[in-house]
């Protein structure tokens, strides 16, 4: 590796520490060892044969493992001094995650954190596999080895653009918004579910010009003015400041869950995370309670 890295022998045994013609007798004694030709002398410096070369990817590769040792050593040893691994739907992954993580780093700064955005069904599977300390998915497998609670978001809220006609409105309903252009979550989504069926309650549909996949998405594409949507608050704090919140009527609840082993490691973090999870919920930036109702056009600041 020395010789192919360094591109001649004397930086080799520069590396190595040792003579020149050290380094040389190494290579002369793996050729033999080996019974392959992995140089050939050109112009006075040696060029690794076909042969050395497959060697020598070989030999990385057994390099990156060991390294990759290293760095579990490294981790046992931070998990000495508390660690913890969590999971989240990409959806909570920004804004609201933070605000967790700003609580959780307060009451315990020298734990070190991990966070993974995933989907629902990967992150059940890692909490089974204990892979994951805790995660926030849409809904919790029943397992006798999980524990599952509900996270309680704020109810759902409408997100206008700034400056649209309904912000003058102090609430809104599916009436309200039947002729709006309509921003929709996925199909196959929990959201989109729960907001088509409040509208079919009315006898309406929504007037769907956009569906996305994620809450990002969504949220960016009602800052640009492409239309209206309605979600769950936590998820629309990607777009805080840039974008009108109104309460929606009927209230709307689109709750997440929180699942954990039944005999998590390191349960007191576990608990004092879970904690400080249903903290920063009860504190989304995007809620209508956060909102001055009375003022002309109010919006998030």
């Amino acid at each position: 590796m020395a010789v192919i890295e360094a591109g001649t022998v004397s930086r080799a045994a520069e590396i190595l520490r040792i003579s020149q013609p050290a380094a040389s007798k190494l290579i002369q004694d793996l050729e033999a060892d080996t019974d392959l030709q992995l140089f050939e002398r050109e112009s006075g410096r040696l060029v690794p044969t076909g042969r050395g070369m497959r060697l020598y990817e070989e030999v990385e590769r057994i390099f990156g493992g060991v390294h990759q040792l290293a760095r579990a050593v490294d981790a046992i040893r931070r998990e000495e001094h508390g660690q913890l691994v969590v999971g989240t739907l990409p959806a909570l992954s920004g804004p609201f995650m933070s605000r967790v993580l700003v609580g959780f780093r307060a009451r315990h700064p020298d734990v070190f954190v991990s966070v993974e955005a995933r989907s629902s069904q990967f992150l059940t599977e890692a909490v089974l596999l204990r892979r994951l300390d805790a995660a926030l998915v849409i809904s919790g497998l029943e397992h006798s080895s999980i524990q599952v609670e509900t996270l309680k978001s704020p109810p759902a809220v409408v997100v206008l653009p700034h400056g649209h006609r309904l912000c003058e409105k102090k609430t809104l309903s599916p009436r309200d918004l039947a002729e709006e252009p309509f921003i929709a979550f996925a199909p196959s989504g929990l959201t989109r579910r729960k907001v088509d069926a409040v509208f079919e309650a009315e006898g309406l549909r929504p007037k769907i010009v956009i569906e996305a996949s994620t809450a990002p998405n969504i949220a960016e594409f009602v800052a640009a003015g492409l239309g209206v949507t309605v979600a769950d608050p936590l998820t629309m704090e990607f777009a805080a400041g840039r974008v009108t919140v109104r309460p929606f009527r009927p209230t709307l609840n689109i709750d997440n869950q929180i699942i954990r082993p039944i005999r998590a490691r390191n349960s007191k973090l576990v608990a004092d995370f879970v904690e400080e999870v249903h903290a920063a919920a009860s504190k989304s930036r995007m809620s209508p309670e956060g909102f001055n109702l009375d003022r002309d056009h109010p919006h998030l600041d």
